[in-house]
């Protein structure tokens, strides 16, 4: 699709005429992939980029993605009951767009974790065959060692017979009981299950990247930010700008 201008695509979609969007860009209300753009003339191919106003997707694409600093004692996912969930932390502009993560985190283990409503997205940063590192902070009880670095890069075997894929393991020289552990792929409660298998108990987890994207430090626990499309690309180490 060629590129448009951003008041047309908006006018476009039936949100508003194209004297209202103009006035909307100025406001700095439209977004397109995740960044603010206040020029009326901005042209953009809204197949390809997520163009939104106060959050909601217009046009062709209507791909939302958010990353959000989660906090301890919530849900990942969407569908969590009467339990809470990182989607109820999102205002109500974001209803209805079908969000979920991408890659579940555990409801004690906090930091970085990704919403969205993009499938093919979301697969490629979950699924082995891609590499996407998932890098983790932790603090356990005991003292870990080269020998438990060692488990990790050989790539282990639990006790339930799952064989987990060779990991990093990174232990803090000021005190072995913290480090990072490097992950490829995301089974059920991996990194306390391969610790634990080491003898050393998960006392603390927080997920502190995904690929080259890192918890913007910004966020405090419960607070998220939309994604920009440079922040996506550094997922995948691919045609990143800055």
């Amino acid at each position: 699709m060629p590129l448009m201008r951003l008041d047309r695509i908006i006018a476009a979609a039936g949100t508003a005429s194209r004297s209202e969007a103009r006035k909307l860009i100025s406001a700095g209300r439209v977004t397109i992939g995740g960044r603010a753009v206040t020029e009326t003339g901005f042209r953009a191919d809204p197949a390809v980029s997520a163009v939104c106003l106060d959050g909601r997707p217009v046009g062709g694409a209507g791909k939302c993605y958010i990353m959000c600093n989660k906090p301890a004692g919530v849900l990942s996912g969407a569908e969590s009951g009467s339990q809470k969930s990182v989607i109820d932390l999102l205002p109500a502009r974001y209803a209805g767009l079908g969000l979920f993560p991408a890659g579940r985190l555990d409801k004690d283990t906090t930091g970085l974790l990704i919403l969205t409503n993009d499938g093919d997205f979301c697969h490629e940063i979950i699924t082995p065959r891609k590499h996407v590192a998932k890098r983790y902070a932790f603090a356990v009880n005991g003292k870990l060692d080269k020998e438990d670095a060692a488990a990790f890069a050989d790539g282990m075997v639990l006790r339930d017979g799952t064989k987990c894929l060779p990991a990093v393991l990174e232990v803090a020289d000021s005190d072995a009981s913290r480090g990072f552990v490097t992950l490829f792929e995301g089974r059920y409660h991996q990194v306390k299950r391969m610790l634990a298998a080491r003898g050393k108990p998960v006392r603390a987890l927080e997920r502190v990247s995904v690929g080259g994207l890192e918890l913007d430090p910004a966020l405090t626990p419960g607070a998220f930010r939309e994604l920009t499309e440079n922040d996506r690309n550094k997922i995948f180490n691919r045609n990143v700008t800055k």
